[in-house]
């Protein structure tokens, strides 16, 4: 149980909630944001004194069934309530290294895929297994080594520059969003793998726009359905997005395609000719 976390956590879902979201009357005028701990214990069914201890960090461990039920008064979203009882240690399995193997029929499937840019990342963002349209729509991860093929880095570390900031996307901000919701779902899920809680120290500790993310404490973040990127070879392409969950492994499979006979298709498949090659030292204008 990482009692810090999820008092911070619980906290936090607390402050964004007002008395009406959960039918109470507003009553007076309150100094803090959000619903008084002795109301969520009285919608909990648990007591006040308790969920204080919860939120400061000094309660024991509390059983599924409070959990659920705090989860319930503070109208936590089932990705949030998963995540509240991976820190609480209730929840039914929690692994000890994330998986960094990638199946070899995902890897295949990735070659044999038309026109079609995919690639499979890891719990915390590193690219593992790419076709040669991901390499050349975004590039080449086969020529850097394997800390540069991390994501979260470049979204949150990498210099500014030429294609420095995620290939020219149209979504960096919303990009980063989903990274911080995402790692901070795998550090409650390999609360003792050293990769997982070394990068996540390494982001807080060097970038501030990720510390402030991080303070948050969200763990849901909007899909993303269609995402631009600007090519310095075909100019801005725009593609469909579809992730998709790797459960066994906790990897996702990301997949970049454009609708047949679209400008985009024809980007797409221009890049596919062309290759990565001509990307090892891009500019875009």
């Amino acid at each position: 149980m990482d009692k810090r976390e999820l008092g911070l956590f619980l906290r936090s879902r607390r402050e964004r909630l007002s008395p009406q979201d959960v039918g109470l009357a507003p009553g007076p005028r309150r100094r803090t944001p959000g619903l008084r701990r002795e109301e969520v214990a009285v919608l909990a069914h648990i007591s006040t004194e308790y969920y204080v201890r919860l939120e400061q960090g000094r309660a024991p461990r509390p059983s599924s069934e409070v959990l659920a039920a705090i989860s319930a008064a503070l109208l936590l979203t089932d990705a949030e309530s998963e995540h509240a009882h991976l820190l609480a240690g209730t929840a039914s399995v929690q692994s000890r290294l994330h998986c960094r193997d990638v199946r070899p029929s995902i890897v295949a499937l990735l070659q044999r895929l038309p026109q079609t840019a995919g690639f499979v990342t890891s719990a915390i963002f590193d690219v593992l297994a790419w076709n040669d349209l991901a390499a050349a729509l975004m590039e080449d991860f086969g020529s850097l080594d394997p800390a540069d093929r991390n994501l979260a880095r470049k979204a949150f570390l990498a210099p500014a520059g030429p294609r420095e900031t995620m290939y020219g996307i149209s979504d960096e901000a919303a990009f980063r969003h989903r990274v911080v919701t995402r790692l901070r779902v795998a550090g409650a899920r390999y609360p003792s793998d050293p990769a997982v809680r070394d990068l996540i120290e390494e982001l807080r500790t060097n970038s501030s726009d990720f510390a402030r993310l991080w303070e948050r404490h969200d763990v849901q973040s909007a899909p993303t359905l269609t995402k631009t990127f600007r090519h310095p070879l075909v100019g801005d392409v725009t593609v469909d997005c579809d992730s998709l969950t790797l459960s066994d492994r906790d990897q996702q499979l990301v997949l970049y395609s454009a609708p047949h006979g679209s400008r985009d298709a024809e980007a797409l498949a221009l890049l596919d000719v062309l290759g990565s090659a001509p990307l090892q030292s891009p500019s875009l204008s």
